[in-house]
């Protein structure tokens, strides 16, 4: 899944790991080996291959069940919960819910942490979960405000469901003029040196881009022509 969230949450935790690493200094971080480039394409590779394998499951398990019967709209976390029904019965409501538990754990702090750098970056607050409160309080504000604004929607009564979707979309909206700015990054050899993109990564890249530019622009249009 390519979400803008995400580019922020990967070039953050890489420069993480190298002030943990002892690289306390942007000239200590200036640089990198083939080595870590290739540790680096290995770790989101890896990354990127699991959570596409979920998703087709996600999205084979769906079809085979809530679309063979007719269901064609969720607009609640019960209803997906019945896509679970044929394979575990009475205890669909359960497995989905412990899903549920095990997918916020694991997404919560990548989400509202994205939005932290996100948001410290803009404004050039110190920033990074290797500081500690009192060093970062604009940084760790934007995740607690973050964390309560996402358990406060059950509360005021928006639709969690609709929410994901509409989030969803706004994601594919955004994402398009993002990747634009990281492929010119990619191949500026000012910025990156002897490590600019390659043949195959600058194609690939690129068509990627273009079909979610295209594809960003036909729902922009569709919605004008429907109105």
């Amino acid at each position: 899944t390519i979400s803008p969230y995400l580019y922020f949450w990967q070039a953050s935790e890489e420069v993480e790991e190298e002030i943990e690493a002892g690289k306390l200094t942007e000239a200590q971080r200036k640089g990198v080996t083939r080595t870590q480039l290739k540790w680096m394409r290995s770790d989101v590779m890896s990354g990127m291959f699991f959570s596409n394998v979920v998703m087709w499951f996600i999205i084979a398990t769906t079809a085979s069940t809530l679309f063979r019967s007719g269901i064609t709209n969720i607009e609640s976390a019960p209803k997906a919960a019945e896509v679970l029904r044929p394979i575990a019965g009475d205890f669909a409501y359960l497995l989905f819910a412990v899903g549920i538990v095990g997918t916020g754990l694991m997404a919560v702090p990548v989400l509202a942490g994205s939005a932290a750098y996100a948001v410290a970056e803009t404004f050039q607050w110190r920033e990074g979960l290797y500081l500690k409160l009192r060093q970062a309080h604009g940084f760790y504000a934007v995740i607690a405000v973050s964390t309560f604004v996402g358990a406060a929607i059950n509360v005021v009564g928006i639709n969690p469901i609709q929410a994901l979707y509409y989030t969803a979309v706004i994601n594919g909206i955004v994402a398009p003029p993002l990747l634009v700015m990281i492929m010119l990054i990619g191949n500026n050899r000012k910025i990156m040196q002897d490590a600019t993109n390659g043949l195959v990564s600058n194609t690939l890249c690129w068509l990627t881009t273009l079909a979610m530019t295209a594809a960003a622009l036909a729902l922009l249009l569709t919605l004008g022509w429907e109105r």
